[in-house]
């Protein structure tokens, strides 16, 4: 089975396979990725006894807009795989003659990665449509997967929270793949699990990275989606199909 999807004005037929970016596409990317550096932040200031200032230091290497409490468009919190966002954080903290501080900041990743788990409430927000979108697919026989930066498991625990899990056929983090976006192969990984040719699938997204994924894996489409990451103007430069949000993503019957 397949569905025919309804983007703004245009319709793109006979999908078998909708492929989702996580972060800015189907959860708020702000108050998730904002808030986890926050409290990678505090943690790792407290460990070497840092004041303020440095907080919001760290923070802002890691690709926080700390007075926003936004995500910066380029990153690299959001954008690209935890190991960068980390090296970033050790290069700040180097900038101001910290050097050789690994160790602490593994430490504290990981200690969030456990703590951030009783705080879903507060950082997990679902993006207007999510529900009617996904129910669409799944009423039409189309599967749906996950292409994220996030690690698989963490990933899988937001979609339980959000209460998709069943509905997921495949989640595919970054610890999955040699090669991040936009390199083809979370695509190609996603494809060969789940059984359905590129052809027949659709990537949607919110960064130009994204984007450019599913073009360079020969996707059917490639759907872009503003959250404020990236110019609406960046994303029709590659895709004709750009929405404001994954609401105006529809299933037509």
């Amino acid at each position: 089975m397949a569905a025919d999807i309804r983007v703004n004005n245009k319709v793109i037929s006979n999908v078998e396979l909708a492929v989702f970016d996580k972060d800015g596409t189907l959860i708020d990317v702000h108050v998730y990725w904002a808030n986890m550096v926050r409290f990678r932040a505090e943690i790792i200031c407290e460990r070497l006894g840092l004041g303020r200032a440095e907080k919001e230091g760290t923070m802002d290497s890691m690709g926080v807009d700390v007075e926003r409490m936004r995500i910066k468009p380029v990153g690299p919190v959001g954008l690209k795989k935890r190991e960068i966002v980390l090296q970033a954080g050790l290069d700040y903290l180097m900038s101001i003659g910290l050097p050789d501080q690994a160790d602490v900041f593994r430490e504290a990743f990981e200690e969030v990665d456990e703590v951030s788990l009783r705080q879903f409430d507060k950082i997990i927000r679902p993006i207007d449509g999510l529900y009617p979108l996904v129910e669409g697919l799944k009423a039409n026989g189309c599967k749906i997967a996950l292409a994220t930066t996030d690690r698989s498991d963490r990933a899988a625990l937001a979609m339980k929270h959000l209460g998709i899990s069943d509905a997921m056929d495949f989640i595919a983090g970054a610890d999955m793949i040699k090669n991040p976006k936009p390199a083809r192969g979370i695509i190609d990984l996603i494809s060969e699990r789940l059984g359905v040719p590129v052809d027949r699938s659709v990537m949607v997204g919110d960064s130009a990275l994204d984007v450019q994924t599913g073009l360079n894996a020969g996707c059917l489409a490639s759907i872009g989606v503003e959250s404020g990451l990236t110019p609406r103007e960046e994303l029709l430069a590659l895709t004709p199909y750009v929405v404001s949000d994954i609401s105006c993503i529809t299933v037509r019957l």
